[in-house]
């Protein structure tokens, strides 16, 4: 009886909390970003057969769907930079992989905390720069404590899952991953020998465990998510909670994460918003993770700094949808880099700023991964097919145009073919078109950058990982 009547005192709080209202009179909902490391699309919601997502699934059929949403880097800090400052981050200066911006710049959070949100923000930062002190109300997990959050004013609450990060596929602590897999248990593990590999992956043992290991990792995020809309039924704030669920880039395997490509930039986005989203909608629409700060202020009743980049991509103050999308790739640890890429809803344009650099420059972390190992083994064998032998081109071409519609691996280069002469010159003007709008620091040496005072050296630490090719 005592424990039924602090349930019904504990619903009754948080009933009263999920009903925040603003100055102005009008309810405010409260905001939950769920994010799966290194977890593109592979869901059962997006059609992937070989997925096994019942609870994103489930959120999908409660709210909306993008087919089309994209982050503007391959690879967590510079993806995340952007996601936290509503700024690309080649016009932040945060663009290299594992650089340091030497003066942190303001957050997206701190508009919401002026608007009068509490601001709980748990685990994952990785922004390229130190998180400023006053960026979060709180870095207490609040789906182990749910009592930080506050009862009279509305929330905003984020929460990263790391399992499925590309450490974890390599299985980086065995018997972390053991325990992870038994919560699926042998029915829910993926067999390796039915994988579908893409068509540039030769196919190995390793290269289907690597596989099979991500989908299995995934299926276990999945479980997380669950517990996390079951806690917002249960403390009653299910109808005043808009729910985004997404990955900070694409899967954490070779020619995934780290590249422009579609499976290193596109990422899931599930929106579920009661009374103002309808269950079950699909939408194809361009959304780029620059958009997601303003989307969030928008939700938030709060005004959207004039220093932001992107545009609201839904709710009532909803812009008009993209024509397109970019991303970019620069330094990663010791491989250094420069490549831009935009998309529109079927093609991807990418130019290569140093075709005299190979695809397949050694970078220490990625080495470690059986797939990459197995993959330099059979090239140096000369046991690949041509789809295959592609990423070890002894220099990359100028540009790059995929129809990723008919060859969703990418790997038919129509750069060339004249039938495709007026979207490469389309794509090629939007390219230009947005450095011209947004400046882009990957134009700079990065010696220059750090002579100027923006980022830290940290060059020399990657120097000494340096390995040809």
């Amino acid at each position: 009886m005592k424990l039924l009547r602090c349930s019904i005192a504990i619903s009754a709080i948080w009933t009263f909390a999920c009903c925040a209202t603003g100055a102005d009179g009008a309810d405010r909902p409260n905001i939950v970003w769920i994010v799966g490391e290194d977890m593109g699309p592979e869901l059962g919601c997006y059609g992937d057969p070989q997925a096994d997502t019942p609870n994103i699934d489930r959120l999908a059929r409660e709210g909306r769907r993008y087919t089309h949403a994209y982050t503007h880097a391959p690879v967590c800090a510079p993806s995340r930079s952007g996601l936290v400052t509503g700024i690309y981050p080649t016009s932040l200066g945060t663009h290299h992989m594992r650089s340091t911006m030497l003066t942190p710049p303001p957050l997206f959070t701190h508009e919401l905390k002026k608007a009068g949100y509490f601001v709980a923000w748990p685990g994952k930062t990785d922004f390229n720069f130190a998180v400023p002190k006053d960026g979060f109300d709180t870095t207490v997990d609040w789906t182990k404590k749910p009592e930080i959050l506050p009862t009279d004013r509305p929330f905003f609450a984020y929460i990263n899952f790391t399992i499925s990060h590309e450490s974890q596929i390599r299985k980086i602590d065995p018997k972390k991953y053991e325990e992870w897999m038994s919560r699926l248990g042998s029915t829910r593990r993926h067999d390796p020998s039915r994988m579908k590999l893409p068509a540039y992956t030769p196919d190995t043992p390793e290269t289907r465990s690597d596989l099979a290991s991500y989908y299995d990792l995934v299926s276990v995020v999945d479980g997380e998510v669950g517990k996390v809309l079951e806690l917002l039924d249960r403390l009653g704030l299910r109808e005043k909670t808009v729910v985004i669920f997404t990955g900070d880039h694409g899967r954490g395997l070779p020619r995934s994460k780290r590249w422009i490509y579609e499976q290193g930039t596109h990422v899931p986005l599930i929106v579920r918003w009661p009374g103002t989203i309808a269950p079950g909608e699909v939408s194809p629409d361009l959304v780029s993770f620059i958009d997601f700060a303003p989307t969030t202020l928008s939700i938030a009743g709060a005004p959207i700094p004039e220093r932001f980049q992107g545009q609201v991509v839904f709710g009532p103050h909803a812009a008009p949808p993209r024509k397109y999308v970019y991303a970019a790739r620069d330094r990663m640890d010791e491989a250094e880099d420069r490549i831009r890429g935009v998309r529109d809803a079927r093609f991807r344009y990418i130019r290569n700023y140093h075709p005299e650099l190979p695809y397949a420059q050694r970078i220490a972390y990625m080495e470690e991964m059986p797939t990459m190992r197995v993959w330099r083994e059979l090239h140096a064998a000369g046991k690949l097919t041509p789809a295959q032998e592609l990423f070890f081109a002894p220099q990359k071409p100028n540009e790059e145009l995929y129809d990723v519609e008919n060859d969703p691996d990418e790997v038919r280069n129509l750069a060339n073919d004249p039938r495709h002469a007026a979207k490469l010159e389309e794509l090629r003007k939007a390219m230009d078109a947005w450095q011209a709008k947004f400046g882009d620091l990957g134009a700079v040496p990065e010696r220059d950058l750090i002579r100027r005072g923006l980022v830290a050296d940290r060059l020399a630490e990657y120097e000494k990982r340096k390995v040809k090719p």
